[in-house]
Parts: C-alpha cells; sequence; structure tokens
C-alpha cells in the first residue's frame, strides 16, 4: 500500500506540473492584439455603461453593460458612441474590419471606395442592433431627447460595366492591332529619317502641333450628401439632399440643416434651413450664398447667427463676409453687420473664422472682426518672383515662428458684440488686446482682456510672455487696467467679480475686485508654500494652482503642496484649511476633481471629490470631502494600486473608474465603494507571458542625498542568476510606481514589459539637479544607482546599459563621457552641443531653444556669452574622445523638439574618432515615431542592440554592415 500510495503522489505530481503552464517571454508579435479600455462613458441617469475594448492594431470591441452588472450588449468594431439625454438610446458607428481597410489600401483604391463606417442604434435594454450603412457621422441634442440626425457618404460609385468581347470579334480585334503596329514601326522610321536629314543640314518642315481648345476652367462646389432626420422611437425619417452641415440646438427643439448647390445646375442654390423636428417644415433663413459658416445657436434655440459670403463674383481674391441673424418668428435671416457698417473700424471686416457664440441668457452675440489684408497679387509671374523670408531683430516673433503660426495669424479675429436688443454692436477686442475671455458664460456687463503686446520679443529667452490685462464694457468697448507686464496668465471668475492671478515674484495670489476697483495680495496670511518647493529649474518654480470657485465668487480654493485653502478674494476673512491639514500630516496631496463639466461653483456643504496620491506610498485614490467647516477627507477607496480616469452619472452617484498597478488594468463600476464591481478582465492577456513586477528601492547618491526610482524584475525572478540591467531614466518617474505598462512597438524608448520579460533587469531611477550641472546632476543620480545595484547578487554589473529619449537621450549622451561602466548606450534625439543648440530652433512651434538653457529643463540659468564654460562643460560633442561605450542614436529628420543635426554633429564626430556608433534616422518623422511600421522596427533594433552587448547574441546586418543607400526598401539588415 505504501509503495503504491508513494507512487500515486508522484503521478500527481507529474500531472500537476504537467498541468502548470510555462510561461513564455513577450515577442514582438503580441502588440497588434494587445488589448486595452478605449472610449468609456456612463449614462445620466447611471443605469449603465458603454466603454471599448481595443486591439492596438485590429478589430475592437463596444460593450454596453448595465452598472449592477447584467445585462450586457456586445458590439464588434463599434466606437464613438454617444447616449441620448434621456438614457434611453445608444448611438454609436461600427468600423469596417481591419482586414477590409488595409486590403483597400493596398489596392490603393480611391477615398470614396474605401469600407465606410455603418451607424449603429441600440434602444437599453434591447439586444437588437438598429444597423445603417454608409454614415459618416450622426449628432443627438446635447439636452433633448428623441431625435437623431445621421449624414451620409457620398452614393457608392458604380461599377463600369464589364466588355465582353465575343469570339467572332477577337480576329477584327487582332487586324486592328496589327495595323497599330504598322504605324508605330512608320513613326519611327520616319522620326529616324527626319534626324539623319537634320544631321545634313538638310531644312525640314514640320507642322506645328495642334493644341486642343482649352476647356472653360469651373470651380465646382463641393456637393453635400444626404441627411437623415430620424424619430427615435418610432423610426419614421425625413430626408434632406445635398447637405453640408447640421446642428441640433441644445433642447433638440430645432435643427439647422445647410445645403448646397448641384453642381453643375444654375437652377439649384445653396440654402439655410431652420427645422422643427417632428413637424415635417423647413423654414428657409437664406439661400444663394457662396459660403455660410460658423453657425451659433442659443440656448433655447430660438436665436441663430452664422457669417455668410454671397458675393457675386466667386472668383473674387478678397471675399467679405457678413453676419447674419435669426429669431423665432422672422421670415428669414437678416444681415446685422458687415465692413462698410459705421460702428466697424476701418480696416476690418466680419471675421469668418471666428467662433461665434451667443451668451447663457441670449441677451449678446459674440462675434468677430478680422483685419483686411492686401490680396497677393495674381500679376505676378511666379517662376520669376523671389522666394525668401525675411527675419528682422525687432520682430514680435522670429520669423519661423510667424510661418509656424501663419495659419492662425491669417484667421485672426478681434471679439466684438452684438446687442440684438438695441440692434448694434461693440468692439471689445484688438490688437493690444487680442485675447478675450468671457465672464458669467458670456452675461456679465465686461470680458477679460490679455495681451503679450510688446512683451513678445524676451520670450525668445525667458520661454513665457508678459501680460497686460484689463476689462472690457460690453456696453461701450471702455477699458479698465488690471494689471501691466505681469508674468502670470489671468482668470476672471465665474459671475465675473474678480479676476485673480498668481505673482511669481510675491509667490502669492492676487485679486482684482470688479466692483471696488482694487487689487489685493489674498493669500499672504497663508504661511505654507503655494508654489513647487522641489522644483530645480533656474527659474520661478510654478504655483501648485487653483481648485475652483465656491457658489457665487464668494471663496476660492487654493492648492498647497499637500491641502487646500478656502480664500476670501477680498481679503476680509483669513484663508481656512479646508481639508484640515491631513494632506500634510500624511504626506498625501489631495487636488479637487471636477466631474461635471457644466459645474461653475462648489456648493458650501455639499460634498467633493478629491484626488489623493500619498507620497510615501505612491497610492493614488480617491476621497471625498464635506465642504463647509475643515474636515479630514475620506478615503473612498484603498489599496496598491492607481485608481484613475474617474467618470461619474450626471443624475447619480454611480461611476466608472480604472484600477491599475503593474499587473493589471482594469474597469470597474462602483455604486458602493466599498465592494467596486470588475467590469473588464482584459488583462488575462497576459497570463502566457513572463510579466514584470515592480519595487520601489532607495539610495544614496554620490552627494549623501537619498533618492529612489523603479525597478523591474521578471515574474520568474531567480536569485541566483546574474541578470543584465539597462538603465532607462527621464527626470523622475518613481511616483508612478503603480502605473500599467502595456507591451507595445517602441515610440523612442525601451518597452519596459518587453525587456523584463526577455530575461533583463530595468531600473528606473529618479534624477536631481543643481542649476549649471546638468549632466553631473545625471551623473549624481544614475551612475550611483548602477553602482548601488551593480552589488546585488543577481546583477552582472559588466552587462549594464543605459537608454533615453530627448532629455534622457542628452542625459546618456553625456553619461557615456564620464563613465566606462556602461556596455551599450542608446540615445533617442540627444543634445550634443549645447551652444549650437542654444541658437536652434524647436521647429515644431517655430520658437528658439534660448529659454530652455536660460530658464528651463537644460538648466543652465544664463546665456551662452555669461556661462560659456557651462554650455561646453555640459556638451558632450567636446569630450567624445572619452567615449568606449558602443552608441546607438535615433534622431528623425522632421524633429521639432530637438534639431536633428544635433545627432549629425555627434555621429560625425564619432566616426572621425573611430568609436563604434549608429543612427537610426526614420524619415519624415517627428520626436518621436508616430506611424506604427516605424515603431515596429525601431524596437526590433533595441532589442537586437542590446541583445547583442549585453547578452552576447549576434550582431544582425545592420549593426555588423550597415545597409547602403541602394538598398534601402530591400534589404532592412535585420537578418545575422
Amino acid at each position: 500500500m505504501r509503495i503504491l500510495l508513494t507512487a500515486l503522489l508522484a503521478l500527481l505530481a507529474i500531472q500537476t506540473t504537467a498541468q502548470k503552464p510555462v510561461k513564455k517571454p513577450l515577442n514582438h508579435d503580441v502588440y497588434d492584439q494587445w488589448k486595452s479600455v478605449g472610449e468609456r462613458t456612463i449614462s445620466n441617469n447611471g443605469a449603465f455603461a458603454v466603454y471599448t475594448v481595443n486591439p492596438q492594431e485590429g478589430d475592437g470591441m463596444l460593450v454596453i453593460r448595465s452598472m449592477n452588472g447584467s445585462p450586457e450588449l456586445k458590439v464588434p468594431r463599434g466606437y464613438g458612441a454617444s447616449i441620448s439625454y434621456d438614457s434611453r438610446y445608444i448611438v454609436f458607428k461600427i468600423k469596417p474590419f481591419f482586414k477590409e481597410t488595409r486590403d483597400a489600401r493596398i489596392k490603393k483604391k480611391k477615398p470614396d471606395e474605401m469600407p465606410k463606417d455603418t451607424l449603429g442604434i441600440v434602444e437599453w435594454g434591447k439586444d437588437s442592433v438598429v444597423k445603417i450603412a454608409r454614415v459618416k457621422s450622426f449628432k443627438m441634442p446635447e439636452k433633448g431627447s428623441g431625435w437623431l440626425a445621421y449624414h451620409l457618404e457620398k452614393a457608392m460609385p458604380e461599377t463600369p460595366p464589364r466588355t465582353v468581347v465575343a469570339p467572332d470579334s477577337l480576329a477584327q480585334i487582332a487586324r486592328v492591332q496589327r495595323m497599330a503596329d504598322s504605324l508605330k514601326r512608320l513613326s519611327d522610321s520616319l522620326l529616324v529619317k527626319i534626324s539623319e536629314a537634320k544631321e545634313k543640314g538638310i531644312s525640314v518642315l514640320i507642322p506645328p502641333k495642334r493644341t486642343p481648345p482649352a476647356k472653360p476652367a469651373d470651380d465646382p462646389v463641393e456637393e453635400g450628401t444626404e441627411l437623415v432626420l430620424r424619430n427615435l422611437a418610432t423610426g419614421k425619417e425625413e430626408k434632406y439632399r445635398l447637405v453640408n452641415e447640421y446642428f441640433f440646438s441644445k433642447p433638440g427643439n430645432r435643427l439647422l440643416v445647410e445645403s448646397s448647390k448641384k453642381n453643375n445646375d444654375t437652377a439649384s442654390r445653396a440654402m439655410v434651413l431652420w427645422v422643427q423636428p417632428g413637424m415635417q417644415k423647413a423654414d428657409t433663413l437664406m439661400k444663394a450664398f457662396n459660403d455660410a459658416k460658423n453657425y451659433a445657436i442659443d440656448e433655447t434655440g430660438d436665436q441663430l447667427a452664422f457669417v455668410a459670403e454671397r458675393d457675386s463674383v466667386t472668383k473674387a481674391l478678397r471675399k467679405y463676409y457678413k453676419l447674419w441673424y435669426y429669431k423665432t418668428g422672422m421670415p428669414v435671416a437678416q444681415q446685422i453687420v458687415q465692413k462698410d457698417d459705421v460702428a466697424v473700424k476701418k480696416g476690418l471686416t466680419v471675421g469668418p473664422d471666428y467662433s461665434n457664440q451667443f451668451s447663457k441668457d441670449g441677451s449678446k452675440l459674440y462675434f468677430g472682426l478680422a483685419p483686411i489684408r492686401k490680396p497677393k497679387d495674381t500679376t505676378l509671374v511666379e517662376f520669376e518672383t523671389a522666394r525668401l523670408d525675411i527675419w528682422h531683430y525687432n520682430d514680435d516673433q522670429l520669423q519661423s515662428a510667424q510661418l509656424n503660426g501663419v495659419n492662425n495669424e491669417l484667421r485672426k479675429s478681434y471679439t466684438a458684440v452684438y446687442l440684438p436688443a438695441e440692434n448694434r454692436m461693440v468692439q471689445l477686442g484688438a490688437e493690444d488686446a487680442e485675447n478675450i475671455t468671457l465672464a458669467d458664460e458670456g452675461n456679465a456687463s465686461h470680458v477679460l482682456a490679455t495681451s503679450s503686446k510688446g512683451y513678445r520679443v524676451e520670450s525668445q529667452w525667458t520661454g513665457r510672455t508678459k501680460q497686460n490685462a484689463f476689462l472690457v464694457s460690453t456696453a461701450d468697448g471702455s477699458r479698465k487696467t488690471i494689471a501691466t507686464g505681469a508674468e502670470t496668465f489671468f482668470t476672471i471668475s465665474p459671475k465675473g467679480k474678480f479676476v485673480t492671478w498668481y505673482d511669481p515674484k510675491l509667490k502669492h495670489y492676487l485679486a482684482y475686485d470688479v466692483a471696488a476697483g482694487q487689487t489685493k495680495n489674498i493669500t499672504s496670511r497663508i504661511k505654507e508654500n503655494l508654489w513647487d518647493d522641489e522644483d530645480d529649474h533656474p527659474d520661478y518654480p510654478p504655483p501648485y494652482g487653483t481648485a475652483g470657485w465656491m457658489e457665487d465668487d464668494r471663496f476660492i480654493l487654493v492648492n498647497d503642496k499637500f491641502d487646500i485653502w478656502k480664500v476670501d478674494p477680498t481679503a476680509a476673512s483669513a484663508p481656512e484649511l479646508i481639508t484640515a491639514g491631513t494632506g500634510r500630516k500624511t504626506n498625501t496631496e489631495y487636488r479637487y476633481v471636477s466631474l461635471d463639466r457644466e459645474k461653475r461653483f462648489i456648493v458650501p456643504g455639499e460634498k467633493i471629490m478629491l484626488r489623493s496620491f500619498n507620497r510615501t506610498t505612491k497610492e493614488n485614490s480617491y476621497a471625498s470631502l464635506q465642504t463647509g467647516s475643515p474636515a479630514v477627507p475620506q478615503q473612498l477607496i484603498k489599496g496598491n494600486f492607481n485608481f484613475t480616469q474617474l467618470v461619474k452619472s450626471k443624475e447619480a452617484n454611480q461611476y466608472l473608474v480604472t484600477r491599475s498597478d503593474i499587473r493589471h488594468s482594469e474597469l470597474f463600476g462602483v455604486s458602493d465603494w466599498n465592494a467596486p464591481v470588475q467590469f473588464t478582465r482584459i488583462s488575462d492577456q497576459q497570463e502566457p507571458y513572463i510579466w514584470p513586477g515592480v519595487e520601489l528601492v532607495k539610495w544614496k547618491m554620490f552627494d549623501g542625498k537619498m533618492s529612489e526610482g523603479l525597478l523591474f524584475k521578471p515574474d520568474n525572478f531567480d536569485p541566483l542568476k546574474k541578470y543584465p540591467v539597462i538603465f532607462y531614466f527621464y527626470e523622475r518617474d518613481a511616483d508612478g510606481l503603480y502605473n500599467y505598462r502595456a507591451p507595445a512597438p517602441s515610440a523612442s524608448t525601451i518597452n519596459i514589459p518587453w525587456f523584463v520579460s526577455n530575461g533583463y533587469i530595468v531600473f528606473d531611477p529618479d534624477i536631481f539637479y543643481k542649476n549649471g550641472e546638468p549632466g553631473e546632476g545625471a551623473y549624481n543620480s544614475v551612475v550611483s544607482a548602477a553602482k548601488y545595484l551593480a552589488k546585488m547578487p543577481w546583477v552582472d554589473s559588466t552587462k549594464m546599459a543605459i537608454q533615453g529619449q530627448s532629455w534622457g537621450g542628452y542625459q546618456v549622451a553625456y553619461l557615456v563621457t564620464r563613465t566606462k561602466m556602461f556596455a551599450a548606450a542608446g540615445a533617442g534625439a540627444p543634445v550634443a552641443n549645447m551652444t549650437s543648440a542654444y541658437g536652434g530652433i524647436r521647429w515644431g512651434p517655430g520658437i528658439s531653444r534660448q529659454f530652455q538653457y536660460e530658464k528651463s529643463q537644460s538648466r543652465i540659468g544664463g546665456t551662452l556669452w555669461d556661462k560659456r564654460d557651462l554650455y561646453i562643460k555640459n556638451s558632450p560633442l567636446f569630450s567624445a574622445d572619452k567615449i568606449t561605450t558602443p552608441l546607438l542614436i535615433m534622431h528623425n529628420d522632421k524633429d521639432g523638439a530637438v534639431p536633428w543635426w544635433q545627432s549629425i554633429e555627434f555621429f560625425s564626430g564619432l566616426r572621425r574618432l573611430g568609436k563604434k556608433a549608429w543612427l537610426l534616422q526614420y524619415n519624415d518623422e517627428d520626436h518621436n515615431l508616430v506611424e506604427r511600421r516605424n515603431r515596429k522596427d525601431l524596437s526590433v533594433r533595441l532589442s537586437q542592440f542590446f541583445d547583442h552587448y549585453l547578452k552576447g547574441k549576434p550582431m544582425p546586418k545592420w549593426m555588423r554592415e550597415g545597409v547602403p543607400a541602394t538598398e534601402k526598401g530591400i534589404d532592412w539588415g535585420l537578418g545575422d
């Protein structure tokens, strides 16, 4: 019996071992199908949620689920869902199959021939889906129910009939072909004889080539397509032809429809229609125009405004728009403002690109006045006209910045207001008051105007612009000055009673009392720092910000490092710590979370939501706070997780929240914070794979100060093995201890799950800096971390590497000039020469990089001429001769942040010095890779590079031999 029992136990052990799957490392093929939660929303009544689960590339899934757990409806490829205001219907689009779209792209089909989206409609509680093909957009009223408008794609192009050749026609086709061949031979013979004659000096008369008469140039207006207005309850539909644009009023009592004229039909006309849903009636507000746009509908759906151009000369060089207005009861829309009006200043016209809007109460219409610009001289011959940019030292902005923003400048408008009751307009904005902020949702008798005019040049080296601020009357346009030359941003309170701003020199908040006309320091009695006391840039430290306003502008909420203060904007009463100092006592940051985008105030006594972040444990969670008197925030949910992306139902205490850690990222539904319900099981996809775990590690840096970082190990970690280590870093990432990290193709940096799954340890150390010593700050932080980790018995100290992108790439490039302890290094978009980068351009916005060195991330803290030695000392290029570490650089030729010639300088120097270096330059790519095909390619090359130097794997061809330009697109060099 003992022998039999022993045999049975052994057999059971073998079976148990066999049943336990052996996990495998991630490979580069997993990326496309790796799923995550995408969009998510919850019905107004809190009954159900709608969310998507999508792979990185492929067909996703739309899920409609009861907050109580059932029923649940899944719609393959659904996306872009919208829930009706009454929580009865879910409307969404359904993508074509990914494979269909891919195949169509391969076949280079025309846009109209590409697979199109389908519209889906679901009534809550039912499991059927109404589907409507070839829909390009849809809309429902924001605050009304029962109606849906959807806009169809162009009709499917007709397939031309296939020609079938009868057998008795084949002989005739052959004869025609033989005749064509004979004519071709004759033509070739004649050309040879003509050429021989010319060589002998014989004149040959050749008749001139006949040019067919030019067809009259036509400029067809883009025809609209069919719009369908659907009653969601009955399914009854009304159709409108040739529609370009359409908008519901908020309550859904009106539908604006703009239709185009039919091409080549002189009898048809473009029209603006005003539809009352369900009435089967469409009032024509305007017809016979060339262009109409920027429609604004008031809150009640009774007023409409738009701009339109109806010049009879359709090809005029200058097109003048006019402002049109309609109110229920009018026969048609009326013109209310044009450039020739007395109230419109000379040189201005109605702006065609301003987003017109009514005030909340409908008493004011805000629109734009644009400068009349000189038209281009079309008589000039293009190939005889100079093409150049002129840079002037007195320009407000560098020419590169001007060119980058030229389209916005050409669309610029100055805000004006039309008062329907008085039938008059008032200009509010101007060249020296270009930015207008409405007060009290446009209802107030004034607006806030700000301008950086006169201060823009110095933004080249400060990275920000000073501002002047004014109050401007909506009654007559008169101004009151609030502040001049302030290095800050101004905000106006919800009711418009106060203008507030943070003064970086005083390190306090100021408030301008509109009624009293006075400015006061409103936080001077707060002794805690209201600014980031850990900021290490050579500039004013940023403030922690404000959280919102209490009802009727009575108090403003201001953050310190941990807690929230209730501050009287008149400074009459002392500030009050509404979180009772709990944040500072527990090392927890509390920040107000607004869950309703329409909510303007916090009502005294209401319960508000706070985000809580414990700086010691790194837990990111939520708490509630009963406003009124100071109170301790009540933690709603706890655990070693990140709780983020909170969404609330408008009418019920129902929530959606994402819970994540290194191993999970799942969507939960919450009705009871003590018992959240898990909605997704996405993390099951990683079960077959070796997955990373993470630890918070602390060590002492060379300067004696403590630092911390994130240590990633595989879940099959063996302390008896020796592991290669990659140090990835940027600045400070330790607060992301509980972030989920998905395997994905690299945009620029190593993918941590992939490398850990494939046998690496990854360490991400926090970095601390001193002004003028950014490189040594990286050395103090990273190299000290490497030496600390090298003492661990499970670390192979001879197989350690570093990798980073952008600022991280710079630090990598600097570190390999200072130490030989790393076996390999990867630097993405590094600055190698600060002396040339200082005068470079960030081509994205077109601005100078000088501010970055004097005030911002590069932390030199002075000009190139004041601190020349520091610019050279911190530039890897000048110490490139000291580098022994093999270096892989990635820098793309359309980089809009770091001039890509920085890497050209560096690579050229390394090549001249005979150093081991490679440069990956992805064509037409920006600072970080955008195209997925390039991301996949970089992921493979990063793994091959580090695998060779840290694991001893063979060099791939691209590292061993390179890839000649003649083999570009033929051989990618990824093989051995």
